[in-house]
């Protein structure tokens, strides 16, 4: 018959007991150092300290919400300035204007390649919005589909550059509102509704508007490109008489 112990998991137990009690019983030192006493629970640092977010996401102490390091910046150009302003940039808020009253499609793409720095963006963004702005004709009659999936870049473009939004805006003008736009959680839910709202109520102007404060603010990613350097191998050398 099979010794039913070999199939035990516990038999390499079973024999490391076996061979201690083999062993000669060593003497306990009575000098043995005495166990550490347990060190103290360290408590978690968002115990101790209250957080809060800000519009970015980012975790911050909940005492720095209302300094006014963390007040926005306001636009560069107003919603409805479709020329622009009469200064460097001025050709290119031309350009902005035309490209969002004839080919929106195209502004779009533009910014989010600015915003986005990556390759292929342009594209991945041009085209979903030209088969949206067909639905939107075809169905609807109105270019009403795509700010509906537009609108997130004007919240990346506020969040990216710390700029004020609409509720900011109107708190700032009216003065009233103040406890309501303090708080974080609060004001970044009314901030994307506005976004969402300009988007869908005024979406040329706000695309124009986003196209003047990306140009002004990054440069296009073609013209990030580094230098390479080329080396040239040196001619062939003769041996003179």
């Amino acid at each position: 018959m099979a010794n039913t112990d070999e199939s035990n998991p516990l038999l390499p137990n079973q024999q490391s007991e076996v061979k201690d009690e083999k062993k000669p019983n060593k003497p306990i030192s009575s000098t043995a150092p005495a166990p550490p006493f347990p060190a103290d629970p360290v408590k978690p640092l968002s115990a101790a300290v209250p957080m809060g977010w800000t519009a970015e996401g980012v975790p911050m102490g909940h005492g720095v919400v209302g300094d006014p390091i963390m007040n926005r910046a306001q636009w560069d150009s107003g919603l409805c300035a479709c020329f622009g302003r009469t200064d460097e940039f001025c050709s290119s808020d031309i350009e902005v204007c035309l490209l969002g009253s004839i080919a929106p499609c195209v502004l779009y793409g533009s910014n989010a390649e600015r915003l986005g720095s990556a390759p292929g963006t342009f594209a991945n963004h041009c085209l979903p919005y030209t088969g949206l702005y067909l639905i939107g004709q075809s169905f609807f009659g109105s270019n009403c589909v795509a700010p509906c999936f537009t609108y997130p870049s004007r919240t990346a473009i506020r969040r990216k550059f710390n700029l004020e939004g609409s509720c900011e805006a109107f708190n700032r003008s009216s003065g009233c509102c103040g406890s309501f736009v303090e708080d974080e959680a609060q004001r970044e839910q009314c901030e994307s509704i506005c976004d969402f709202a300009t988007h869908f109520f005024c979406h040329p102007c706000a695309l124009c508007q986003e196209g003047r404060e990306l140009r002004r603010r990054l440069p296009h990613p073609g013209f990030n490109a580094q230098q390479v350097l080329v080396m040239i191998p040196p001619n062939e050398q003769t041996m003179g008489r």
